[in-house]
């Protein structure tokens, strides 16, 4: 096991921000991530975590994954201070992080995740990582079912995943899958684009909207400057930004408040406060 203390690092928030579906609460301070066809349990007391696995492991995957190298309050600290719904929002969500995510997985996942809600999400990639994944078993002795590799969807015709609940985003993932094993769409490429020619790309997958592209870019790749909108994020944006985000002044880590702002819409008392 490895042993870390962390400022801005809150598990439960970053479970419920909507930027992993594989995260899930085992007890009061437990917590499960399957990732990279890894599963990990943390526990959490204070700033205090506890990673229940090799320290090759962590080294290898999970520092990484979780940003745990990256100083979160330098973000904090470069926002407006006559910003006052930001504040909140960045005060109420202080403990995320942004996630580097499987590229793959978060390509399919974001495609799942048009016109749905969060709880559906994660029934739907549980469905179909147990039909369609690898079954392991963890170190803690839990089962658990890796993403399915693209080589294994490209297989399937338009429909099949609507056995799986997802409905008419079925197809979405399916052609994605083929187009990725084709070498239509090369994912090795994809990684070491910047930004603005990442998200280009991407927007070629069938399915693939500024939304989605913008998730992608954000959760997988890491480009901070990605701004994903949402009905959730729209609706904050008409209320606190009418003249649009201030992307100028948060160059390079609108990434990191778009999440802020995110979380505090779906789970914070921001109704109360910025009435």
């Amino acid at each position: 096991m490895v042993i870390r203390q962390s400022k801005h690092f809150n598990l439960q928030q970053i479970c419920d921000s909507g930027q992993c579906f594989r995260m899930e609460r085992v007890s009061e301070n437990c917590y499960r991530v399957i990732a990279f066809g890894r599963s990990l349990e943390i526990l959490q007391e204070g700033e205090q975590c506890t990673f229940f696995c090799t320290p090759h492991e962590f080294e290898e995957i999970w520092n990484d994954y979780f940003d745990l190298e990256t100083d979160y309050q330098s973000y904090i600290e470069e926002i407006n201070p006559n910003d006052s719904y930001l504040l909140a929002a960045a005060e109420w969500g202080s403990g995320i992080r942004i996630l580097r995510q499987d590229l793959w997985e978060m390509i399919a996942s974001f495609l799942i995740s048009q016109q749905n809600h969060i709880t559906r999400i994660r029934k739907c990639i549980q469905n179909l990582c147990e039909t369609y994944g690898e079954e392991r078993t963890g170190d803690s002795g839990n089962t658990f079912y890796t993403f399915p590799e693209p080589e294994k969807l490209a297989e399937l015709g338009d429909d099949d995943l609507k056995a799986c609940n997802l409905g008419y985003r079925s197809k979405y993932v399916v052609r994605t899958a083929k187009s990725i094993v084709s070498g239509e769409v090369d994912l090795d490429a994809i990684r070491h684009l910047p930004y603005a020619k990442a998200k280009k790309e991407l927007l070629k997958l069938f399915g693939v909207g500024e939304k989605v592209a913008d998730c992608i870019c954000l959760f997988a790749l890491h480009h901070l400057q990605a701004f994903p909108i949402d009905t959730h994020i729209s609706q904050a944006l008409q209320k606190h930004y009418k003249r649009g985000f201030p992307n100028r002044r948060y160059k390079g880590m609108q990434g990191v408040m778009q999440q802020y702002i995110f979380y505090y819409e779906l789970t914070g008392d921001h109704e109360k406060r910025h009435m």
